[in-house]
């Protein structure tokens, strides 16, 4: 029974015949390849995922509350949000492309669900009338956007070639998904435009509007009905044939990150970088030896890479031309996973110099700013690999000898600097006024003050500064002296785990001996790692360990902690520092600290106390979750590169050029001792010392705060 005599006449001629002109034979061929393709495409599929069962389980439940992660994810996917982020051109592009895409594989669905379910099951078709007008209309709409999509990428790629677009990894696999994703949008409007012309331009084909005008096209370069008929069989095949190779490519190249990008926006951690993969118990452990010795996923954020850039673009270490590029590393490691699976010989993951697939300067390179992981669309975490790999060097024993040097001065002294822990309270001996020892006294705010403003020249006016503050606030407050020790965040970083991990444990057996309220940290890193990484480490699997006293119980319930900034936020709103808002009439701009903003989502603690003292605030080009490393993190502080522009100096030209106010801004202000070191230090090479000055918020609020008299109420100097 035909189509025609299930259907009235009229309905029936409101709708296009499917497998015009194919016949039988052809028929039976092409769903003998679309099984065929489906077939590869599900193996080969299946294999890939498989792969990812030969990696470590990871340290975090990443398939919990899996609705909710599933939505989240479907919520991204759909709207490309993340692709919007820093680029809305190549934001819009991905999805007219993915849009697109997506609407013509449902428009595909429904064809077939029509053709081989509705019609044998009833004997009748959906696919007619008014259903068949909408649908036309929205698939050649659909299919133009796509193509307009991808004629967008084409230009970025090929035209304007786009710097992040192209490196060592750019490879003949990103131009063929490019190319045959256009050659199949091309190629289904051509067989639409030969049907139609061969139809002899049915009147409700314009509906088509985009078909009909190929139609009209072909027509006037002289193709006549009985041609395009004859040809149809021909374009219906080509295209018909590129579809279905692509459909069993899909899991052998790079449109595989289609599938593999989705399952890593589901299996995502929130928490990735804040805190790191849990310390291995185990002596004999590996952390990068082998492909093993990464989890499952972290192969999977290999796959999910989608070569875009994005990462390589934002980080600092590149810009300033350390030898450190994260799309690289994701790949070059996934290029040594895909060739040991194919038999090659393996050779060391991450070495200091020979053969190797990650150069150890490469990893001493990385900030640990986290840019990379805050501009990928498809959540790759790059940190967490990272630091796997700078473990392994840390226990090969293949460490920068400034970073040995640190590390020898944590374990002796107890502090970055090698100084001795009795003069760590020495800061407070200008001030007029005493600073309660928290291990004596109960307090509302513990004080962890930190290396750099205990042992640190510029940083102790820092901390004086604070200490003033909290002092005209009348705080309870008090900090350790000598039993303060560091806190290890950034040797942590580059991979001291078994160091980072005697620093935990001694400071919060300090922490359980005082009675406070509130810990209170001067450095963002310091607060990271209380607020994010202390409550996660269970020291009752090194219990057994002789070299390490575990705190009670096994682990810390942790304690409420503030940056200061946000503390003496509350006390401005309580108008306990008694500012008006008009005091001081400064231009400054505001530097985003990694570990406050893109860490632990801080912007606007310090913007409000800034703008508390009356200064007139101008924004960084790139600032709040864009902000631009000052290059001490992860470890840069304590180590030499040669780097031109130092990311240091690049922001402070930023601050001078690139801001409304220009050269205009007075004071460039920062709320990270690290960021304070950094950027005294690249005003100096830079050239900035007649052209700006590098403040910290504190010292801005302490200029502010008045006395009775209307005299500044300002710490002493580090002369007394």
């Amino acid at each position: 029974m035909t189509l025609q005599h299930t259907i009235p006449l009229q309905s029936a001629e409101v709708t296009r015949p499917t497998f015009w002109r194919i016949g039988p034979t052809g028929k039976a061929v092409f769903y003998y390849l679309a099984a065929l393709a489906i077939a590869v495409f599900l193996v080969r599929s299946y294999q890939r995922v498989a792969r990812y069962t030969d990696g470590r389980a990871d340290e975090f439940d990443r398939l919990d509350a899996l609705p909710r992660r599933v939505l989240a994810a479907a919520a991204d996917l759909l709207t490309n949000r993340p692709l919007f982020d820093r680029d809305a051109v190549a934001g819009a592009m991905h999805a007219m492309v993915f849009w697109g895409f997506l609407t013509l594989l449902i428009a595909t669905t429904i064809l077939g669900i029509d053709i081989d379910l509705y019609r044998p099951l009833t004997g009748d078709s959906f696919f007619v009338g008014d259903f068949y007008l909408s649908y036309s209309l929205v698939v050649d709409a659909m299919g133009l956007v796509f193509l307009l999509g991808l004629g967008l990428a084409l230009g970025r790629r090929y035209v304007a070639r786009a710097d992040r677009l192209w490196d060592r990894h750019t490879g003949r696999e990103d131009d063929l998904f490019l190319w045959a994703l256009f050659a199949l949008g091309v190629g289904g409007y051509l067989t639409e435009g030969v049907r139609i012309l061969g139809q002899g331009f049915p009147d409700f084909e314009t509906v088509s509007f985009v078909g009909w005008g190929v139609a009209l096209g072909l027509r006037g370069a002289g193709l006549t009905p009985g041609l395009a008929r004859a040809a149809y069989p021909f374009v219906w095949w080509s295209h018909a044939l590129l579809a279905l190779w692509f459909v069993a490519w899909i899991p052998y190249a790079k449109p595989f990150h289609m599938l593999s990008s989705f399952a890593n926006l589901v299996a995502r951690d929130e928490d990735a970088g804040r805190r790191l993969p849990g310390i291995p118990s185990d002596l004999e452990a590996t952390s990068a030896a082998s492909v093993e010795d990464f989890t499952w996923k972290e192969l999977l954020d290999q796959d999910a890479c989608t070569k875009c850039g994005r990462c390589s673009a934002v980080c600092p270490a590149k810009a300033s031309g350390r030898p450190l590029d994260p799309r690289n590393v994701v790949l070059d490691l996934k290029e040594y996973r895909e060739g040991r699976a194919a038999g090659d010989e393996p050779i060391p993951i991450v070495a200091d110099g020979g053969t190797s697939v990650i150069d150890a300067r490469t990893m001493e390179s990385c900030m640990a700013c986290m840019a990379c992981m805050d501009a990928c669309p498809v959540d790759v975490e790059h940190l967490k690999s990272f630091t796997r790999l700078n473990r392994q060097l840390v226990d090969e024993g293949e460490v920068d000898p400034n970073l040995q040097d640190t590390f020898q001065n944590v374990m002796r002294d107890g502090n970055t600097f090698g100084d001795p822990q009795r003069r760590r309270g020495d800061w407070t001996d200008p001030l007029d006024f005493g600073v309660d020892d928290a291990r004596e006294t109960e307090v509302e705010y513990l004080w962890y003050v930190g290396d750099y403003p205990s042992y640190d020249e510029r940083n102790k006016q820092v901390a004086r500064s604070l200490a003033t503050l909290l002092e005209r606030a009348d705080v309870e407050y008090g900090i350790l002296y000598e039993d303060e020790v560091y806190d290890g965040n950034d040797v942590r970083r580059v991979g001291e785990e078994f160091l980072f991990l005697q620093q935990a444990a001694e400071l919060i057996d300090s922490f359980e001996d005082c009675e406070f309220e509130t810990l209170v940290c001067t450095d963002p890193h310091a607060y990271n790692a209380f607020r994010n990484e202390y409550p996660e480490v269970d020291f009752e699997k090194f219990a057994d360990d002789p070299m390490l006293e575990v705190p009670d119980g096994g682990s810390w319930d942790g304690a409420p902690v503030y940056h200061w900034t946000q503390a003496v936020e509350e006390l401005v709103e309580e108008d306990r520092l008694g500012l008006s808002g008009d005091e001081l009439d400064y231009t400054v701009t505001y530097h985003d600290p990694c570990h406050l903003g893109r860490y632990n989502d801080e912007y606007e603690a310090p913007r409000a106390l800034v703008r508390a003292t009356g200064c007139e605030l101008v924004e960084m080009p790139r600032n709040r979750a864009d902000s631009f490393c000052c290059g001490g993190g992860g470890g840069g502080l304590w180590m030499d590169f040669d780097e031109e522009p130092k990311p240091s100096e690049e922001r402070l030209r930023e601050a001078l050029e690139d801001t409304d106010a220009g050269d205009a801004v007075e004071k460039f202000v920062v709320a990270c001792p690290m960021c304070m070191t950094m950027y005294e230090d690249g005003r100096k090479t830079g050239g900035y010392e007649d052209e700006i000055e590098v403040v910290d918020v504190a010292e801005l609020l302490v200029e502010a705060v008045t006395d009775e008299r209307g005299d500044a109420v300002a710490p002493a100097s580090a002369d007394g």
